[in-house]
């Protein structure tokens, strides 16, 4: 329970009480999916009540970002800072992880911000669907944990130091609840499908454009992730 604690208190900035050590969630990353039901269980309540798509899509992206206090975001602009700088690996880095938002930021963060508003405009089962995205992309922030070699000092790195490759063996079962919801079983296979390419993806742009990860692009992975997904969903 300490684990899952220090996990809502790392992802979120939920009332939880007195703060826990940081390491008992460090030593077990692969409970991120946790998170992805308490954001995404919230936001799938809350939209449950809304019902016009356009207005239930805009308040479950704002509910999932208020929740997780808008930081996999933050990592979403970086990551386009860095994503579109030229130059040297060491000016690609520089862009990233300075404190200045530049227009790959406002690109990155407004092109994913559109696609998942416009994919759960379309969805026929819009709770769902939020809940899906957001475990989906803390398995994909687990799986990078795990994956992901640093290229700097960090939290990621910190997160990294604990994590083992069977870590995602149980970051992968946390997801199988999924198959629960009443939504055909072959989307949330796909769904899941979907994210495993998104770390692929990711793991292998950041080796090659920063050297290694840090937790911007971790951060940007599960943001890329839950709009990929919503686009997937959208889309069957």
């Amino acid at each position: 329970m300490k684990s899952v604690l220090a996990l809502l208190q790392f992802c979120t900035p939920l009332p939880l009480g007195r703060p826990v050590e940081f390491e008992h969630f460090a030593r077990r990353s692969y409970l991120y999916p946790l998170a992805g039901y308490v954001i995404g269980g919230i936001a799938a309540v809350i939209v449950s009540f809304i019902a016009s798509p356009v207005v239930g899509a805009a308040i479950a992206l704002a509910t999932v970002l208020l929740l997780s206090g808008c930081n996999h975001f933050d990592g979403l602009l970086d990551f386009g800072d860095g994503l579109m700088a030229h130059g040297s690996r060491e000016k690609r880095i520089a862009a990233m992880t300075d404190r200045t938002t530049g227009a790959g930021a406002l690109a990155a963060g407004i092109v994913v911000t559109l696609i998942a508003f416009a994919g759960l405009q379309t969805v026929a089962y819009l709770p769902a669907a939020i809940l899906i995205a957001e475990v989906c992309a803390k398995v994909a922030m687990s799986c990078l944990t795990t994956l992901g070699e640093p290229f700097r000092e960090g939290i990621h790195s910190y997160l990294h130091g604990f994590a083992r490759p069977w870590f995602l063996v149980p970051a992968i079962l946390l997801a199988l609840p999924l198959f629960l919801l009443p939504v055909p079983a072959p989307s949330i296979a796909l769904a899941l499908a979907v994210t495993v390419a998104i770390v692929v993806l990711m793991l292998s742009l950041s080796r090659h454009l920063f050297g290694g990860v840090n937790g911007d692009v971790v951060g940007a992975t599960n943001e890329i992730s839950r709009a990929a997904v919503i686009l997937t969903l959208a889309l069957l």
